[in-house]
């Protein structure tokens, strides 16, 4: 599966293959530059989406005096104009959740972008169906739209592209990290179940043993 760190200082020449617009790596992070012009990292053409997941923590740009200033997350087809995914706008407090032919696509969904809330993205597809998820803390995860698979979900041609454009205003970073990097569990805090210390109770009469 498709994985990045974003640990070792350099962005891979292979795997990033297809990027534009001078992407870098520095702080355990991708970073793509966020101007009037169009940078982005894009994957090399290799990969399938069908059982398979896009999971990331993302850091859009700052609206930074913009009146759009945004980052997308999406998975594209061998054929321009059809993919699917995410477009994160800060200046706007917007999401949008594509899955786009021609560019175009009547049924996305525009939910309210809440920096907490929607911090982790995910995009995933399991028997048939994709699901466009998000997460606080990559653990949890809600889902903000599902749709019927398209067919090109199953071609082993696709590549992942994070992007990032502004209309105006200061030039800054998009931000991505753990991409498809599984996040360890938590163990709950323990709780007490008496506000004393209870004595420990014989169950039985005599020791039972082998």
């Amino acid at each position: 599966m498709l994985s990045d760190q974003f640990d070792d200082g350099v962005l891979d020449p292979v795997l990033w293959g297809q990027s534009y617009g001078d992407p870098a790596q520095l702080g355990g992070r991708l970073l793509v530059p966020c101007t009037a012009g169009y940078a982005g990292a894009r994957t090399v053409s290799a990969y399938s989406l069908a059982w398979s997941q896009v999971a990331a923590r993302v850091y859009p740009p700052a609206a930074g005096g913009a009146t759009s200033a945004a980052c997308s997350l999406l998975v594209l087809s061998g054929v321009g104009g059809t993919d699917a995914g995410f477009l994160v706008d800060q200046a706007q407090s917007a999401m949008g959740l594509y899955l786009r032919e021609g560019y175009a696509d009547g049924a996305a969904v525009y939910p309210t972008y809440d920096p907490a809330a929607h911090a982790w993205l995910r995009l995933r597809e399991d028997a048939g169906l994709l699901y466009w998820e998000a997460s606080p803390d990559g653990l949890a995860w809600s889902v903000l739209r599902t749709a019927a698979s398209p067919g090109w979900v199953v071609h082993t041609d696709l590549s992942l592209l994070f992007e990032a454009h502004r209309d105006a205003g200061t030039p800054d970073h998009a931000e991505l990290d753990s991409l498809n990097t599984p996040r360890p569990g938590r163990i709950a805090a323990a709780t007490r179940t008496s506000g004393t210390v209870a004595p420990l109770q014989r169950s039985g009469p005599t020791l039972s043993g082998g």
